[in-house]
């Protein structure tokens, strides 16, 4: 999966990114950042440019693609020079490499309007804050509604960083950094911005050709309000360029692999059977007793019957987005009163405030947009009703990862959601967090054939975009038995499996 970090620029906060966001969030996981100071952030004290890239470098996740918005573009080269093993590449909006002239760089911001906007900000910091939005407005086709919008998201607190902030963007100089920088870097300019003028295009240019540079026309310096559409197009194109064969899970591809393996997943499935015992112990006992249980991701209906058997059957829906298990759970509970539905759990074809339960044991890591699945749960499930989560994390699977990363840079190992993210999306979803607990689980193979054979069978191997296409080759498959052999003891191969189990309930409001 693709990480994006989302920068924003002087004046405002991580709110200035919403016109690009639902695109975003569809091709990558976004972490958007308020800078020291601005937004939610916390002050600096002192102020300092390293200082302000420390607290931002410390957000940032690995391989991640930093998209920068005007003073956020010109920490982003900064971040770029200084992190090159963080950072995988660039993105710039309406930035210049200086964003005043200097004797030598004409294609800026002239000396004496700088000075004269600086001074006018110590004198009454809202009147120019005011002038501010509206020259990041300027210049566009709609430049008073787009005003209009900008200056509801217009901060209404000040901190003590804005001055020196504002003074670090009259004195930050990116020419010598950008040229020497060798990660990918696309520049996206707009031809009516009142801040960077249009002719500073050829000049960044020039400083380092290898990178790309677009103008978009009929855009102000808030390129990405004025042209929402172009700037993520560009963005796309940019990112399929460095992620080729990027770590998106392809759902078809999902619901093929478990249908097909449906017969045989209950006969390796011990795992998925120990972390669904645990998670039924989390189960409120005060449900009452017509309540509609969800069994999302149900598989083969294994916890489908165990639910069945403490609640009403008639009121027990399992929900899965393979058509092949639901046809295999359909034969193995002929006594029951359950019904089956095959649908999406980030589109659930489901009322809103529907659902008293969700019970979902190891289904959601097969989820692509974690912030939509949360969202989609909490719109379904009632006020007050709880949702019981068991899911995959980050170290699950890490010696199966390693070993392949010492043969070749293929995705080989499905992404997982780290801790933090599950539950930043769960309390933007506005769900309250009542349990999180982590859980290590170590299972042993004698020989690494028996390890990749239960995968298969299951249906949780690697479904990635970015895997290896064809047969792999037998230099390659040595290799890798060879490097997975360091991390055999006297139990065998190890296989770690990292469990989050979460349980949240909806809030009554």
């Amino acid at each position: 999966m693709i990480n994006l970090v989302l920068l924003h620029g002087w004046g405002g906060d991580s709110r200035t990114w919403q016109p690009l966001l639902p695109a975003l969030e569809k091709i990558a996981r976004v972490t958007v950042v308020d800078l020291p100071g601005f937004g939610s952030a916390p002050t600096l004290d002192p102020f300092s440019l390293d200082a302000m890239l420390e607290q931002v470098a410390a957000q940032l996740p690995d391989e991640a693609v930093i998209i920068g918005w005007s003073l956020g573009a010109m920490l982003g080269v900064q971040l770029v020079a200084r992190y090159p093993d963080k950072v995988r590449a660039l993105i710039s909006l309406a930035a210049n490499v200086r964003f005043v002239v200097s004797d030598d760089y004409p294609s800026a911001m002239p000396d004496a309007v700088n000075r004269e906007f600086n001074l006018s900000f110590t004198q009454d910091a809202q009147a120019a804050l005011k002038l501010f939005y509206g020259l990041m407005a300027q210049g566009d086709n709609a430049e008073r509604q787009l005003l209009k919008n900008l200056r509801k998201l217009m901060p209404e607190t000040i901190s003590a960083n804005w001055l020196p902030a504002l003074e670090l963007l009259r004195e930050l100089d990116n020419r010598e950094t950008l040229a020497e920088l060798r990660q990918p870097v696309l520049h996206l300019l707009a031809d009516k911005d009142a801040l960077v003028p249009a002719v500073a295009a050829s000049a960044i240019a020039a400083i380092n050709p290898a990178h790309k540079l677009v103008l978009v026309a009929q855009a102000s310096h808030a390129v990405h309000w004025s042209q929402p559409e172009k700037v993520t197009a560009e963005i796309e194109q940019f990112l399929r360029k460095i992620f080729p064969a990027s770590a998106v899970l392809d759902k078809k591809k999902v619901a093929q692999s478990f249908g097909r393996a449906a017969p045989t997943y209950d006969s390796v499935a011990q795992l998925q059977r120990d972390v669904g015992k645990q998670l039924l112990q989390y189960l409120p006992v005060d449900v009452a007793e017509a309540a509609r249980v969800v069994d999302l991701g149900s598989g083969t209906g294994f916890f489908t019957r165990q639910l069945a058997s403490r609640f009403d059957p008639a009121c027990i829906l399992g929900v899965d987005i393979a058509e092949g298990m639901l046809q295999f759970s359909r034969t193995q509970s002929p006594a029951h009163s359950i019904s089956w539905l095959c649908g999406d759990a980030e589109h659930l074809p489901l009322a809103s405030n529907s659902v008293d339960l969700f019970f979902s044991s190891l289904a959601i890591q097969w989820c692509s947009d974690l912030p939509q699945l949360l969202r989609e749960l909490a719109r379904v499930l009632k006020p007050g009703a709880s949702m019981h989560i068991a899911t995959l994390g980050p170290n699950t699977l890490h010696e199966l990862k390693s070993a392949w990363k010492q043969v070749d840079d293929y995705v080989h190992v499905n992404h997982f959601y780290p801790q933090d993210e599950l539950r930043l999306a769960a309390v933007a979803a506005d769900l309250a967090i009542e349990h999180f607990a982590v859980e290590q689980r170590v299972m042993f193979f004698e020989r690494l054939t028996e390890l990749t054979r239960e995968l298969k069978a299951l249906g949780a191997h690697n479904i990635n975009s970015g895997k290896p296409e064809g047969l792999t080759g037998r230099s390659r498959i040595a290799a890798f038995k060879l490097a997975y052999e360091q991390f055999r003891d006297e139990r065998g191969l190890p296989a770690t499996y990292e469990v989050f189990y979460l349980s949240v309930r909806k809030k009554n409001h």
